[in-house]
């Protein structure tokens, strides 16, 4: 009998977390989501930037990525990232090192590049919060809060109205910080062999490689 009961609270649980979702925000994630996973490959350059609690914004700096299947590439200042599918390359510009790990997709990040339009469908409440224009395209505005706290207090998706596509998105951890994504020139579908994921050694000469597998 206790059992059952156990049983019986956890579905409704589960229910009423799944009505108690904003039916519109729900409407515009999966749309996003939908457009993603229908892509064999993409890539965009991208800006980010921090900002102060107190609204102090930091010194923008840019990169680009690309994605193919849980693979990408990210260049950022300083620093090129390489997911194979099955091992990270980290290389740093400074030290000319780079280091190598094993890619465990279950521990994957869920903010790593192939996942960050997927976030919102573990652990979080959203809601829709309303639209914003930028540079004369309307776009969507979800916010979604962890349902257990974490380092992240906040994330905030923006999403073109027409293409679906994540134009931007806000991190706000516990400080009040936030980072700042700002997306650009995204071509969906360009090709990309798998080559292009693997960190050669041989265009890095003198690389210190360091092997933490």
């Amino acid at each position: 009998m206790k059992k059952l009961k156990v049983l019986v609270i956890v579905m409704f649980s589960s229910v009423m977390m799944a009505f108690g979702q904003d039916a519109k925000a729900d409407a515009i994630l999966e749309a996003m989501s939908a457009k993603y996973k229908k892509m064999q490959t993409f890539k965009a350059d991208f800006s980010y930037a921090t900002v102060s609690s107190a609204g102090k914004m930091g010194r923008k700096r840019t990169g680009q990525i690309a994605v193919k299947g849980v693979k990408f590439k990210l260049n950022m200042v300083g620093q090129e990232i390489y997911n194979n599918g099955s091992e990270i390359y980290s290389f740093v510009k400074e030290t000319n090192e780079v280091n190598i790990t094993e890619y465990d997709d279950s521990a994957d990040s869920q903010f790593s590049p192939a996942n960050i339009y997927n976030i919102y469908k573990k652990g979080y409440k959203y809601k829709y919060n309303g639209s914003t224009n930028i540079s004369g395209t309307s776009y969507d505005v979800v916010e979604l809060v962890p349902i257990k706290k974490n380092n992240v207090s906040k994330v905030e998706l923006v999403v073109d109205k027409n293409s679906k596509i994540l134009k931007r998105w806000k991190l706000w951890d516990s400080s009040g910080k936030q980072t700042v994504f700002d997306v650009s020139n995204f071509v969906a579908n360009p090709t990309l062999s798998d080559s292009y994921f693997k960190f050669n050694t041989a265009n890095y000469p003198g690389v210190e490689v360091v092997d933490l597998r």
